[in-house]
């Protein structure tokens, strides 16, 4: 299956400054099978070392001396020597082995023409175990995420779609039966989510769910035993608590008491850091969004989260078995809540992949009524809101408060609709009299998230 990734490694390999790169994410997101292609692909051979099955050469990555370090596992793989440009070194699970990650300075400044690549799980779990130097400045970093909508529909071969969607411009007709059509793909994926295997398993088996389900499960479990391997048993419970919480407390403001009751407020934000920072759970933080940039104005203390995945928060909300006939009719009582993981794991996807991700939103909290746009993204000097429906229909109060507020002029809604772009003008009550606003409301269906960059640019 095609990840868009491969892109960014390909740039990686013929940049003239290349660095050691660290692959990170999250477990079973494709992290190690996204360099074996690439580096059939690339015509690269490829000397992969799995470091949690060589917990033995912690001492030889603690030398920091490339030469010998590639003599070692130079006889692991048993391919030969390591030594030119069309080798490709790859150091998978290179958490089992911390020491691994300080030496990688040492391959950039004695052995720059060996392309390196490290990809790891839980980094940052075993990274709080261990101290040393880090290689700053002689490392490069890439992101990859669970698997996009639109790199699910290349994997189910619908390239008319993909066609479709790729030349879209507001204005033009959009055929219902392309519109039907997507409705499907996209309810499929709120249920496969993105984990590659999840979506490997529905396309081989001919859309078995029980397989897909089983997948799920799988995956949940290992999240979970790998807490065990780097986490004391406080921490390993608390870990427990929020990743079991989170999918069913999907875009609400977080609090920490939800969690826990019992536990104080610094222990529950460990575990939650931890789980942040390993890419298992996003955070959307509110901002003022006065101005650009949105992360000026930042607010840490106030957040809602997310789930790594929807295929996943369906699973861990409990749904293990479904028939055709409920995938096509049947409602569930957390849609609103998916529609907005599947923006929120999208938009993760908008920045550049050599960064983690933010995502942000906007809370104003009053005596008697809040108001809260779901996500605002900066799409070049513009501040672009963005409210989510999980149905055809919806109030759009808190936004309208939040286009008077900070005078914009475009605003996003995605729902189940077509695509369609309309003028509004609407009179808004306020405390010293109503104010008339106008502005342009670009209202995309959910699976057009991925086209918003370019969609909000050409109106």
């Amino acid at each position: 299956m095609e990840r868009f990734l491969e892109y960014n490694l390909k740039q990686w390999l013929h940049t003239s400054h290349r660095k050691p790169l660290v692959i990170r994410g999250a477990r079973q997101v494709g992290k190690s099978t996204l360099v074996r292609k690439f580096a059939r692909k690339n015509n690269l051979t490829l000397h992969e070392v799995n470091l949690e099955r060589h917990p033995a050469l912690v001492s030889v990555f603690q030398s920091n001396n490339p030469a010998l370090i590639l003599q070692e596992l130079e006889y692991i793989c048993g391919k030969g020597g390591i030594k030119i440009e069309k080798d490709l070194l790859f150091l998978d699970e290179i958490q089992a082995v911390p020491a691994a990650i300080g030496a990688l300075r040492y391959f950039y400044e004695d052995y720059p023409n060996i392309p390196l690549i490290a990809a790891g799980s839980l980094l940052e779990f075993a990274l709080a175990k261990h101290s040393f130097s880090m290689p700053v400045g002689r490392i490069q970093y890439l992101f990859l995420e669970p698997m996009s909508f639109t790199e699910m529909r290349t994997a189910l071969k619908e390239h008319s779609l993909l066609a479709l969607l790729r030349d879209y411009q507001m204005g033009d007709h959009f055929p219902l039966t392309a519109h039907n059509r997507l409705l499907e793909l996209q309810r499929i994926f709120l249920l496969t989510g993105g984990m590659p295997e999840a979506v490997l398993r529905y396309i081989e088996s001919g859309s078995d769910w029980e397989q897909v389900f089983d997948v799920h499960a799988s995956i949940t479990q290992t999240y979970k035993d790998d807490f065990a391997k780097y986490a004391r048993q406080a921490t390993l419970l608390m870990l427990h608590k929020i990743f079991d919480y989170v999918p069913h407390g999907i875009g609400e403001k977080f609090k920490y008491v939800r969690v826990d009751p019992d536990t104080q407020a610094r222990d529950v934000r460990k575990g939650l850091d931890l789980l942040i920072m390993a890419q298992v759970i996003r955070k959307a933080c509110h901002t003022d969004g006065s101005g650009l940039p949105l992360r000026a104005t930042l607010n840490e203390r106030i957040f809602k989260l997310f789930f790594l995945d929807c295929g996943l928060v369906n699973h861990l909300c409990g749904i293990t078995r479904i028939t055709v006939d409920e995938l096509k009719n049947r409602s569930f009582i957390n849609e609103e809540k998916i529609a907005e993981q599947f923006i929120a794991q999208h938009l993760a996807c908008f920045g550049r992949p050599t960064s983690p991700s933010v995502l942000t939103y906007w809370l104003r909290e009053g005596r008697s009524i809040n108001a809260e746009v779901d996500f605002l993204v900066q799409l070049e000097q513009h501040i672009v809101p963005i409210e989510v429906k999980a149905g055809k229909s919806g109030s759009l109060k808190s936004l309208l408060q939040f286009v008077y507020q900070k005078k914009i002029k475009k605003a996003v809604r995605f729902d189940m609709n077509p695509p369609t772009i309309q003028r509004v003008s609407h009179k808004l009550a306020q405390a010293n009299g109503s104010k008339y606003i106008k502005f342009d409301l670009l209202s995309l269906p959910l699976y057009m998230v991925e086209q918003l960059p370019r969609i909000f640019m050409e109106v």
